[in-house]
Formats: structure tokens, C-alpha cells, sequence
């Protein structure tokens, strides 16, 4: 169970985030099946018959932006008490059950959604589903469930948030990022607002959000679409619809027109980090290539060792210890555009600070050549093509596309998009959207104290 901020290809590959696009140009391409049960719920077979291994996941269209406001944290919530009994199975059945026949399972929350997943051999697919199916629908909620549960959630912010100066600066960096949409309040929640989660809360979350017609079903592995049609309608068919749910739409970004800096010392801090953000459009509310034309300049700039940043300051100035940028294109409303370094050797931050925006700058203002857009779009693709090796990944990606306002042809449309990006779209890219005049900078410093 964890908390989730991340973009389309860090799903898949654990790096930058985006529409896995020729990964469906190879020749190999599984031929991707897409339908809706009677009670709305929509299903997505990735055929994979390398292994005999099946990956089941069912996602909601919820996450912790779509909560109310004071009750932050609450979509991650109900992601754990997902995990206790239902009336018709004990606490901890479940997962026993996953146990016990050597499958995986694990559950997140993001932003814009909720996901549950297992990854099982293709026989026990059917009783995946019937487990699944089960707690969408029969959850039990008391107070001796919630309690208990809230005590954990507060162990975790403590552990993985309050505990570390990373975590607290990201919190306030997204605070400073985003001054009015709710992408602004942490997935896990403020813990002032998740000690006040009571049983009241948890029940109108399930009853509301967690149905079939709020929900997609991927599955991705050695099965067929036919097999998964005839579980699915024996499961999940079985589980009434919910109630409609009004369109998800949420306060949005007043015009970004300041600068500002967002600065943190700690102790515990012995390697200063500097990181630029910039809210951006995403693949969902962007338009004309906009987010096409940011994935690829996330990658010219600092997608890995061929990029500009790590070339100039990691190999050629000796500056930097790591260097990166990475977009957010997987999101439901306009999202984040992210560059980061830290300095080496008697180099300071400031000297980073000022390298990268320098690189920034230059792709403004004299943009990139072609030949240099077509390596990096080459290595996209590249990675892209590697990531259809790992399975959970494609569900993964086919699931957080989904739940974020786009389909099945989206996905497979995304290549020819992707090809179509100009060198002028890159530098518009940049001079549009990476401004200074309207960037928020973290600073993350050891204590005064401890610097030499």
C-alpha cells in the first residue's frame, strides 16, 4: 500500500512518465481488447503469453484531489481499509489467499486515482476477481475498523513524511506549486485532517466512488480476452451499478505570474538538492502537441546521460553529482514540469542553480536541432519498446492513462503524435511553459550549523 505521485513511463519503467507509444509500433504489439460490462465498468486485456503469469488490477477514478475539502487523506484512507473484511470474508483472507498460491499484491493512491492489483498465476485469475468484485461491494466499517487503521495512516505520515527532510520539502513545494487546485494537498493528507477520519467519512467515500462504473479492470498476461470476459461478467457483472458521478471538475490554477522559493535546513541534510518546478499541461487538458513536445524536452534536458544537463555539468563542467528533468503527463488537470541537480565536489548549489537554468534559457531562446530531437525521441522510443517486457507495467500504464480522461486508441494513437513533434514545438515548449518569472525553486540545505 503506498502513496503514488508519479508520471506514465515511471509507472511502466520507474524514470520519466508518458503515453507508451512504440512500444505498440513493434511488431509484437498484443492485440489490446477493450469493453464495458452491463453495469459500466470497463475492461482492458493485454494479452501476454511469454509466462504463465496474469496481472490483475481494478482502478477507480478517485484519488485524493477529488476529496472534499477538510478531509485530505481520505482517498488513501479507504486504499487501507480496502484490506480488512467484508461479509462475506474475514480480515486478511485475501491476502491469504494471494499468499498462499505465491502471487504479489499491493494497492496506491494518487492524485487522480486508487489501484489494487495481483499478480498471480492465469487459474487463480477467476478467484482474484471474486475477492475483488467482493470488496467493492460488502466492505465492513465500524469503529473498531477505522480506528485502528487511522492509528497506522499516522504512523505511516510519520515515518515517510515527517521523518524525512525530502518529503516535507516536496509537501511544501506542491503547497507553493499549486495555489489553488487540490493537486496543492498531499495524498496522504494533512495530519491534522486524517486524525479527524471517522467511520461517517469512510462510508460515504465506499458508497460513493467505489462501484463498477467507477472503476476499470486490467488485465494483462497469459489469458485471453474471451476467458476474461466470461470472469469478469461471473464477478464484477455481478455487482450493481452506482450511483452516476458528476464530471471531475475541480478548482483550477489562477494565472502563475511570480517567482517564488521554497527553502529547507536540516540537519540530517548532507548533500544540498536544487530542483525548478512549472506547472504544465498535461496530456489530458493540454492541446496541439503540448505534451508531447514536454516529454521529449524532459528528455532532451535530463532524461539520462545523453541529455544536455548531465553532458554540461555532470561530464564537461564536473558540477554536478546527478542532474534530471521529468515531466508529469498522466495527470486528470494541468501538472508539473520538474528539473533537479546536485552539487559535486567544491561546487555549490548556486553553481547548479545557475548551470541549469542556463540550459533552460539556451533551448529558448535558440531551440534545438533536428537531428538532436530525433536521438532523443529515438531513445524514448527506445525505452518505451523495453517496457512492454514487463508486464505489470503495461497495466500499470493502461490503467493510469484510463483513469485520467484518455482511452485505449489514445495509447495506441500516441507514436504517430509523438513523430510529429517540430524542434520549433521544443522551444516553444520551453519558452512557454519553463519560465523564471514564474518557476518554484526548492532548496533543500544542511543545517547552518553543519555547513564547512
Amino acid at each position: 500500500m503506498a502513496v503514488l505521485r508519479k508520471t506514465m513511463l515511471a509507472l511502466v519503467t520507474g524514470g520519466a512518465v508518458l503515453l507508451s507509444g512504440s512500444a505498440f509500433a513493434d511488431a509484437r504489439k498484443p492485440e489490446i481488447t477493450d469493453f464495458r460490462l452491463k453495469n459500466g465498468m470497463e475492461v482492458v486485456v493485454i494479452p501476454d503469453h511469454r509466462a504463465p503469469v496474469v496481472t490483475h488490477m481494478v482502478w477507480y477514478r478517485i484519488g485524493s484531489a477529488d476529496e472534499a475539502p477538510g478531509k485530505s487523506g481520505i482517498a488513501h484512507f479507504f486504499e487501507h481499509l480496502m484490506f480488512k473484511g467484508t461479509s462475506n470474508h474475514g480480515p486478511g483472507e485475501f491476502s491469504g489467499a494471494v499468499a498462499a498460491i505465491g502471487g504479489q499484491e499491493n494497492a496506491f493512491t494518487s492524485d487522480d486515482y486508487t489501484a489494487y492489483f495481483q499478480k498471480v498465476s492465469p487459474d487463480a485469475l477467476g478467484t482474484m476477481m471474486s475477492f475483488e468484485a467482493d470488496r467493492m461491494h460488502n466492505l465492513i466499517l465500524t469503529d473498531d475498523v477505522i480506528g485502528p487503521e487511522r492509528d497506522v495512516i499516522l504512523e505511516e505520515r510519520a515515518m515517510r513524511v515527517d521523518n524525512d527532510p525530502a518529503s516535507l520539502l516536496s509537501e511544501e513545494l506542491d503547497a507553493t506549486l499549486y495555489q489553488n487546485h487540490p493537486y496543492r494537498i498531499p495524498v496522504i493528507g494533512w495530519k491534522r485532517e486524517i486524525e479527524q477520519l471517522n467511520r461517517t467519512d469512510a462510508v460515504d467515500f465506499y458508497t460513493r466512488f467505489y462501484a463498477p462504473n467507477n472503476a476499470i479492470l486490467v488485465v494483462a498476461g497469459d489469458v485471453t480476452a474471451d476467458q476474461v470476459r466470461k470472469l469478469a461478467e461471473d464477478t464484477y457483472g455481478k455487482v450493481p451499478r452506482g450511483p452516476d458521478l458528476p464530471p471531475r471538475v475541480r478548482p483550477q490554477e489562477p494565472e502563475q505570474n511570480t517567482s517564488r522559493i521554497v527553502t529547507m535546513r536540516d540537519p540530517r541534510v548532507t548533500v544540498p538538492t536544487y530542483q525548478v518546478n512549472w506547472v504544465v499541461p498535461s496530456y489530458h487538458s493540454g492541446n496541439d502537441l503540448q505534451a508531447e513536445a514536454l516529454d521529449l524536452l524532459a528528455e532532451i534536458l535530463g532524461g539520462g546521460t545523453r541529455s544536455r544537463l548531465y553532458q554540461e555539468l555532470v561530464v564537461k563542467q564536473g558540477i554536478a553529482a546527478n542532474v534530471g528533468a521529468w515531466y508529469q503527463g498522466t495527470a486528470l488537470d494541468p501538472s508539473r514540469f520538474s528539473v533537479y541537480g546536485s552539487p559535486r565536489g567544491k561546487a555549490t548549489v548556486d553553481d547548479v542553480q545557475k548551470a541549469i537554468l542556463a540550459e533552460i534559457a539556451r533551448i529558448a531562446d535558440k531551440g534545438v536541432t533536428a537531428d538532436e530531437l530525433e536521438k532523443a525521441r529515438n531513445r524514448f522510443i527506445r525505452d518505451m519498446i523495453f517496457s512492454r517486457d514487463d508486464q505489470a507495467g503495461m497495466a500499470r500504464m493502461y490503467g493510469s492513462v484510463l483513469a485520467t480522461g484518455g482511452t485505449v486508441q489514445s495509447i495506441a494513437e500516441w507514436p504517430d503524435r509523438l513523430r510529429k513533434v517540430t524542434p520549433e514545438q521544443i522551444q516553444e515548449a520551453a519558452s512557454q511553459w519553463l519560465k523564471d518569472s514564474d518557476s518554484v525553486t526548492g532548496l533543500l540545505l544542511p543545517s547552518k550549523e553543519n555547513r564547512s
